[in-house]
C-alpha cells in the first residue's frame, strides 16, 4: 500500500536544538495514525514540520509521492493537508458560522457540504452557529477548530492535542467524531495526543516519539498491550 503521507528521515531544530532526529513515519490513506510521547518530545514539531515551520533541516515529506518539503506552506495547504492547531485558535469575535466559513474563504471551496459536515459531526456548533467563538466552551471550541479544518475538504487532517484541558466526557466525544468521522468518508487522521488510552484505541497504527526520535511502531492494540506503554503513559503495570 503506497502511503499518502512519508516522512523520510527527518530532521528539524530550532536554532541549535534538534527537534526531530532522523524521523520516518508514514500514514495510509483512510487511516488514522497517532503519535504518542511526553512533553517535549518532538510532537507537534512533526506536525509544523509537515507544514514547513520549521523546515526540515534533513529528510523528506511526501504527500501523495509528492515532495513538499520546500513547499510553501499555503501550498501544503491547498494540496489537501488541514491542521486543527493546539490551543484552537479560533477567532474568538466571529461566530461559530463565520468561523468555519474562514475555512472555505481562504481556498475558494463552496462552504456547503462543509458547513453541512461541519453541523451533523458536530451538533452542538450548529445551536451554537450565531455565538461568538470566545463565548464557547473550550470543547466547544475544539469542536469549531475541527469544524474549521474540515472546511477546506483536506484529504489529510492533522491534529494536535484536542483533548488538552478538556474533560473526559467531552474528550470522549471528540474521539467519537474522529472515529465516525474516519469510517463514514474515509479521511485520513494523523492525530498527535498526550492521552494515549484514548489515542490508542482510536487508532490504526500508532508511533511513539522519544525526545526526538521514534522508538516503537505498530497498530494500536500492539502499543495498548506493551507493559513497557502502560508503565510510562498509562499508568497501570
Amino acid at each position: 500500500m503506497s502511503a499518502l503521507l512519508q516522512l523520510d528521515g527527518v530532521t528539524a531544530a530550532y536554532g541549535a536544538v534538534e527537534a526531530l532526529r532522523g524521523v520516518s513515519v508514514h500514514v495510509n490513506k483512510g487511516e488514522i495514525v497517532t503519535l504518542i510521547g511526553a512533553n517535549g518530545a518532538g510532537k507537534s514539531t512533526l506536525l509544523m514540520t509537515i507544514f514547513g515551520s520549521p523546515r526540515a533541516r534533513a529528510g523528506r515529506v511526501l504527500f501523495e509521492g509528492r515532495d513538499i518539503t520546500a513547499m510553501p506552506l499555503h501550498e501544503i495547504a491547498r494540496a489537501g493537508i488541514a491542521q486543527a492547531p493546539e490551543g484552537r485558535r479560533i477567532f474568538p469575535r466571529m461566530s461559530v458560522r463565520e468561523n468555519l466559513l474562514m475555512g472555505a474563504q481562504a481556498f475558494g471551496v463552496d462552504p456547503g457540504p462543509g458547513l453541512e459536515q461541519a453541523f451533523t459531526l458536530f451538533p452542538r456548533l450548529k445551536e451554537r452557529e450565531t455565538q461568538r467563538g470566545g463565548t464557547l466552551s473550550g470543547g466547544e471550541q475544539q469542536m469549531l477548530a475541527i469544524g474549521r479544518a474540515l472546511m477546506s475538504r483536506p484529504r489529510l487532517l492533522l491534529l494536535d492535542e484536542p483533548s488538552l484541558g478538556l474533560a473526559p466526557l467531552v474528550v470522549r466525544g471528540i474521539f467519537s467524531a474522529i472515529r465516525a468521522l474516519n469510517e463514514q468518508t474515509g479521511l485520513t487522521v494523523l492525530l498527535v495526543e498526550q492521552n494515549a488510552n484514548q489515542a490508542l484505541r482510536l487508532a490504526h497504527r500508532a508511533y511513539v516519539l522519544v525526545t526526538g526520535r521514534i522508538t516503537l511502531e505498530g497498530t494500536g492494540a500492539e502499543l495498548l498491550a506493551r507493559p513497557e506503554i502502560r508503565d510510562a503513559y498509562l499508568g497501570t503495570h
